[in-house]
């Protein structure tokens, strides 16, 4: 049974759910699909992954109602602006096949132009009032974008999706969405950023192969990816792990019947290395990278 968290708006979200990103479309509808079976209710994507339509499909073909299922996406950099963030809504919905999202965030904080930002967050704060989402949030938001957001904005995201893995701590972000009542969500939860195609391709360790981890897996009978699993959970944090086969899927949805003693936790924690995988939320994008998001 998946474990529960209650957003800052009372809205409830499960805490483990299945990230899509780099899933091609022909995939997504079986991962999606396969996910909903074994037992996930919470499916991350986002414009930018170009899967939502297989998304959606995923879910219908599933037989799961689609009241049972918590669907969050993303609003992408070229869709910034307050027009162009309803309209992201609209685009994000059909695709999806759905009247409404239950979580919808900001892809980036592109402080470079950040009143766009700015503008298409108040956008999210009109589709929250209008029942079009039940919840809005941020993601790859330091500390001092969060502030930068809070100065001009009225309601506190319920969610902020960040890099965060045993090599990537977070310590200071995660603590800052805490004092405001963020819940933190983990992307790459299990480090899968550190071996990326096109990101660390010459990367020589990941957390997946960690001894530490090794051994804390080997005492409980399950996988290296199990265990950081279960440490986003027992630190009240969300994560989205990815995978498109099933035997993978189903494995990382079996992690509710064990739990990390503190020293354990600790041990964990200890392997932070303090440096990024991911892009730098505060370095320009390129333009070649601030593509448009096809309309259907």
């Amino acid at each position: 049974m998946n474990e529960i968290l209650t957003l800052n708006n009372g809205v409830q979200m499960p805490a483990l759910g299945l990230g899509v990103f780099q899933s091609s479309p022909a995939d997504t509808v079986a991962a999606v699909e396969a996910a909903l079976r074994t037992g996930y209710r919470h499916i991350d994507t986002a414009a930018a992954y170009f899967n939502e339509r297989q998304v959606g499909e995923g879910i219908r073909s599933s037989g799961v109602d689609r009241d049972e299922v918590f669907i969050e996406t993303k609003v992408f950099i070229s869709q910034y602006g307050y027009d162009e963030t309803l309209h992201a809504f609209d685009v994000a919905a059909r695709k999806l096949g759905v009247e409404q999202i239950n979580l919808l965030i900001l892809h980036q904080p592109a402080p470079w132009v950040f009143d766009t930002t700015i503008a298409a967050y108040r956008a999210l704060e009109t589709l929250l009032a209008d029942g079009k989402v039940r919840a809005i949030g941020v993601s790859n938001f330091t500390p001092a974008h969060l502030d930068r957001l809070f100065e001009n904005t009225t309601v506190v995201p319920a969610v902020n999706q960040i890099e965060l893995h045993p090599y990537y701590r977070q310590r200071a972000n995660e603590q800052a969405d805490t004092d405001h009542g963020i819940i933190t969500q983990a992307w790459s939860p299990i480090g899968g950023i550190t071996f990326y195609p096109g990101f660390n391709d010459n990367a020589v360790q990941s957390p997946l192969s960690d001894p530490v981890i090794g051994a804390i897996a080997e005492a409980h009978g399950k996988t290296n990816a199990q265990v950081m699993i279960r440490w986003h959970l027992q630190q009240g944090r969300s994560a989205i792990p990815k995978s498109v086969r099933p035997e993978r899927i189903a494995e990382n949805f079996d992690v509710f019947e064990f739990s990390l003693t503190d020293a354990e936790l600790a041990s964990i924690d200890a392997l932070d290395q303090g440096v990024r995988g991911g892009p730098d939320p505060d370095a320009v994008r390129p333009p070649e990278r601030i593509f448009t998001i096809p309309e259907e």
